[in-house]
Parts: C-alpha cells; sequence; structure tokens
C-alpha cells in the first residue's frame, strides 16, 4: 500500500487528493512543522535525504517530488484515468502542464514570499517579482480564461498540481483580477475527492472561501 509522508499546510495534499480521485487505498504518515520555523521536522530526513514533503514509498520504492509522484501514481495505479494516453500529441501538452507548476509557475511566488523576510532589503527586487508573478498568472490565464481545466472538458493530474500555485496565490490575493482563475481554484476545491483529502490531511488554510 502507498504511504504519504505527508506534511500539515504543505504541498503533500496534492498526493492525497490524486489518490482520492483515483479512489486508491494508501496510509498517511503525518508529520508536524515546526511552531517557530515553519520548517519540515528532521525526521522526513529519514524517508528522504532532503527531508521535504511530498514523499511516498510503495513498498521498497521511495518516489519524491510532486510531478514524480503523480506520474508514477498514475502510470502504475491510474489504469488511463487522470492523463492522455502516452503515445499521443495531447500528452506532450499535458506533461508540460504537469511540470510547469513546480517549475516555472512556482518559482516567481517562492522569491516573493522570501524575498518579504529581507524587509526594506528586498524592496528594489520587489516590483522585479510581482512582473514574475503575474507574468505566470496572465500565462495561465490563457487557457483556463478558455475552459474548465487545463487539458479541456476533463480533471487531469496537471490541474492537480498546478492547483497549488493558483491556492497560494489566491491566499495572498493575486487572484482578484483573475475571475477565471478564481473560479477555476473553486471548481477544483468543490470536488469530492478534495473534500475527501481535506478530512484526511488535516488543517489546510488555502481553502478558497466561496
Amino acid at each position: 500500500m502507498i504511504q504519504v509522508h505527508h506534511l500539515n499546510e504543505s504541498r503533500s495534499q496534492r498526493i492525497l487528493w490524486l489518490l482520492e480521485e483515483l479512489e486508491l487505498p494508501y496510509e498517511v504518515v503525518k508529520y508536524e512543522r515546526d511552531a517557530n520555523t515553519r520548517r519540515a521536522p528532521d525526521s522526513l530526513k529519514k524517508v528522504h535525504p532532503l527531508g521535504k514533503s511530498p514523499v511516498i514509498t510503495d513498498g521498497e520504492k521511495t518516489v519524491a517530488e510532486t510531478g514524480a509522484i503523480i506520474e508514477y501514481i498514475l502510470r502504475k495505479y491510474g489504469k488511463g484515468r487522470l492523463m492522455p494516453a502516452p503515445d499521443t500529441e495531447d500528452y506532450f501538452t499535458y506533461a508540460q502542464w504537469l511540470h510547469y507548476a513546480e517549475g516555472s509557475a512556482m518559482t516567481p511566488f517562492l522569491m516573493t514570499l522570501f524575498n518579504g523576510f529581507l524587509g526594506e532589503a528586498g524592496a528594489p527586487l520587489q516590483p522585479i517579482l510581482d512582473a514574475e508573478c503575474k507574468k505566470q498568472l496572465d500565462y495561465i490565464d490563457l487557457t483556463l480564461s478558455k475552459q474548465p481545466y487545463l487539458m479541456g472538458a476533463e480533471l487531469t493530474g496537471a490541474d492537480i498540481n498546478l492547483s497549488f500555485v493558483l491556492e497560494a496565490a489566491g491566499s495572498r490575493g493575486w487572484l482578484k483580477d483573475y475571475p477565471a482563475l478564481t473560479e477555476y481554484v473553486k471548481r477544483l476545491q468543490a470536488r469530492a475527492p478534495y473534500q475527501r483529502a481535506l478530512k484526511t490531511g488535516g488543517p489546510y488554510s488555502f481553502v478558497m472561501q466561496a
């Protein structure tokens, strides 16, 4: 059975949601952030050297990185669900979106978070980061202003991976000028498997108010 090494208030919430969408059995091993530093506990390093979440174990195999975990689960257990067939043109579009989430999309938002810790010293960099965050949101909006999900009418693993980026952006008020992205997040969060994952994972402050 898959074990999800789940850190509270983290990106690993997406893996719980993925498993609920597939209705697969799984076990959750919970870890708590340090109340002062908000860092993951050292005990996660016993699972993977980086000591970060998400990470899963499946028998003797350990898989880290959200995109790789989504690929692993869908290819091994998905039975064709939540992804296009690998030998189709749609698969390459899907793969781009899947890896875009933790690549180009998440980077400027994380840099903005860390830059905020610098106070006035970070002020010169902030306009550049703001512009880069807007560029990413504009790019995502080009697709989601035309269709309900990244690949069209149906949810895929790419939507699950991108969800955290937009949830984080929404929590900081960055989606106020993007009604399509706001509705997209609400659409994702309204899904029954998403709601089940919330009950399993514990408190999650990125849920968007209706």
